[in-house]
């Protein structure tokens, strides 16, 4: 069913890291480190800027892939990861996009389950890698004989 998506990708999209999204984010997960909203902080630190948590990324627009057409309900996510060549600085605009890994199928006690594996990633305007995650979507047996029709 997406195995024809494996190696697709998105067009870039720009996001900005903006200091009031990085505020409410980090609010949000309960996370108040200073480096990630007070400015004296962020100067004074070896990153000399604010940054953002390490899961921001997770607010990002990495665009759309054509032809993949996930319901808005009945997925379940089966986990994240981050891998960060820098951290995120505050003001700055990354290009994001996101690329269709793998796809495959299990058997389990819930019935046939498909895993579709997406990898999001972040440049700078120049093209160097800032972070990449990696992602795994869930895909139950019932949502799968749905989209199948």
């Amino acid at each position: 069913m997406f195995k024809e998506q494996i190696g697709k990708q998105s067009n870039k999209v720009k996001n900005a890291v903006e200091r009031g999204a990085v505020k409410k984010f980090a609010e949000a997960i309960g996370d108040l480190h200073p480096i990630y909203f007070d400015e004296e902080t962020g100067r004074n630190s070896r990153y000399q800027a604010n940054i953002a948590p390490p899961t921001f990324p997770r607010t990002f627009d990495y665009g759309t892939i054509e032809g993949l057409n996930l319901p808005n309900k009945g997925l379940i996510h089966g986990g994240q990861t981050f891998h960060y060549e820098r951290p995120l600085r505050v003001g700055e605009d990354i290009l994001c996009y996101t690329k269709v890994k793998n796809y495959f199928e299990k058997k389990g006690n819930f019935g046939e389950m498909g895993f579709l594996v997406i990898e999001n990633y972040g440049e700078d305007e120049s093209g160097a890698l800032i972070f990449s995650s990696t992602s795994t979507v869930v895909i139950s047996e019932a949502v799968r004989k749905v989209l199948a029709r």
